[in-house]
């Protein structure tokens, strides 16, 4: 939502995310152990199950294939849309609370019927969330305990239901239990139409209602006021929500299916801040990642393939959180870590010219000792700032020819012409910038050094050439020292 016309509308990438990232990796660590079941390959060897995956053979792949992507696809799409609002343990919340209903839509049909599941779910889903609401309009309960509260009650009263009816007469043969952990295998012809239409409908409603969900979710208010029905399009997307995570019950189950909407979408938080992209990217990931993790399912050997379609949601997560060009955390430490060597630097090559000025630049050189107790650190620290100018060509050194003095023997510095136009450079940023807050912002002359010390370093040629106008090509700081110009710059020294 970058340059979007209403500016409060626009979507700052929370820290949140990286926080529930992070926290369903490492819960998902410990996914592996869980009664989830892989696809058939046992009695081949590795190469053998991946030509049998990847030439989609066999008509069990074909379908786990399909359903793992249209699962991806779905709750990529509904992730993002949910994530990027906060809501991510709403989420949660709507998958624990459809199990009774899942039991309910069994109970009716007797066996495990799809559309009769998926109705049952619907509902039992549509109760937990008018309940949070109810407890939140007519009581003090905060939105999060509320949350807590219709998690905790609706799983716990699934879980009874689906106990009981393991005991029935067609309770054993069912398969309901797999609803708790997935049992991709179990894909029916059935299920993947209901994921189909799930999908289909998805996809279609988010389209069509893009703008309308868009500032129903992120400024009620202005919605309201142009005349969007927000409580509608708040229940859509509920049951929107309701349907991808009903749908992906089958292969991932009730334990695993929110960490398919928080992981993609925060991962595709971090890619990038636009609103449209997040959403796709969000539904790439999904898809891609339910496509490996069912292939690596399929070459391992007892690697359930909802934990594992997690664990590479969980990947994807990292790889965005250290390794993304723009976002990464290794790429911000690595421009961090260049743009700190690079004002240490500016820094060094500052003092060296102050103390070239305090003699009226009468000499070229100044000595290592002169630049350590102009920046007020120790002889070593001093040197290792002298071999940085040196290897960056901004400076040479030469070893005094003293056969008195003790090792290590003194050494001069002198700048070399680059050295010298970077010098001017950092120095005029700074007299300039304190010359600005003294004579338009009014700040006291002994008041204004500390913000240019940080301020010379950022300072564009644009910005200094603005300022030079404001302030009519000054030539003396407020302290009275002379600001080097443009041709200073230019020609390597002053003149």
């Amino acid at each position: 939502m970058k340059g979007h016309p209403h500016s409060k509308w626009s979507l700052p990438r929370p820290p949140l995310e990286w926080r529930v990232g992070i926290s369903w990796i490492i819960l998902f660590l410990c996914a592996l152990p869980l009664q989830g079941e892989q696809i058939s390959s046992q009695g081949d060897s590795i190469l053998e199950r991946s030509h049998r995956f990847l030439t989609l053979s066999d008509e069990s792949v074909r379908m786990v294939l399909l359903g793992t992507i249209l699962m991806g696809l779905s709750c990529g799409v509904m992730g993002g849309l949910v994530v990027t609002r906060r809501l991510s343990l709403f989420g949660d919340t709507l998958s624990h609370a459809v199990l009774p209903g899942v039991a309910v839509g069994f109970l009716w049909s007797q066996s495990k019927d799809s559309w009769a599941i998926l109705v049952g779910a619907t509902v039992a889903g549509f109760l937990g969330v008018a309940l949070i609401s109810l407890l939140r309009k007519t009581s003090r309960i905060r939105q999060d305990s509320a949350l807590g509260l219709v998690l905790s009650g609706f799983y716990a009263l699934g879980i009874c239901m689906l106990t009981r009816i393991q005991k029935m007469e067609f309770g054993n043969q069912s398969g309901i239990d797999k609803y708790l952990f997935g049992q991709v295998v179990g894909l029916s012809s059935s299920d993947l139409w209901t994921m189909a239409f799930s999908c289909l409908l998805i996809l279609t409603l988010t389209i069509l209602l893009y703008k309308e969900l868009l500032v129903a979710g992120f400024d009620s208010e202005y919605a309201r006021s142009i005349g969007l029905p927000v409580d509608f399009l708040q229940y859509l997307l509920w049951l929107l929500l309701a349907f991808a995570v009903i749908t992906s019950l089958q292969v991932v189950g009730v334990v695993l299916v929110s960490a398919l909407l928080v992981i993609p979408a925060a991962t595709a938080s971090l890619i990038t801040d636009k609103m449209r992209a997040i959403l796709i990217w969000s539904a790439m990931l999904g898809c891609m990642a339910g496509a490996t993790g069912a292939f690596l399912s399929f070459l391992g050997n007892q690697l359930p393939t909802g934990p594992i379609i997690v664990l590479v949601s969980a990947v994807f997560f990292l790889w965005a959180l250290f390794f993304h060009p723009q976002n990464g955390l290794l790429f911000k430490w690595l421009a961090a870590r260049n743009r700190n060597q690079r004002i240490a630097l500016e820094n060094t090559l500052k003092a060296v010219y102050q103390e070239l000025e305090s003699i009226n630049f009468q000499e070229e050189t100044t000595s290592v000792s002169q630049l350590a107790k102009r920046r007020r650190i120790g002889m070593p620290q001093a040197h290792r700032e002298t071999d940085a100018l040196v290897a960056r060509q901004y400076a040479t050194v030469h070893p005094v020819e003293d056969k008195l003095a003790a090792p290590p023997r003194p050494t001069l510095i002198s700048l070399t012409p680059k050295g010298w136009g970077t010098a001017c450079r950092i120095v005029r940023n700074h007299r300039l910038w304190e010359l600005y807050l003294t004579n338009e912002a009014r700040y006291a002359p002994d008041h204004v050094h500390d913000d240019a010390e940080k301020i010379e370093h950022v300072l564009g040629e644009e910005t200094v050439r603005r300022i030079e106008r404001i302030l009519s090509n000054p030539k003396k700081d407020p302290h009275g020292k002379l600001i080097p110009s443009q041709q200073d710059i230019d020609r390597g020294f002053i003149a």
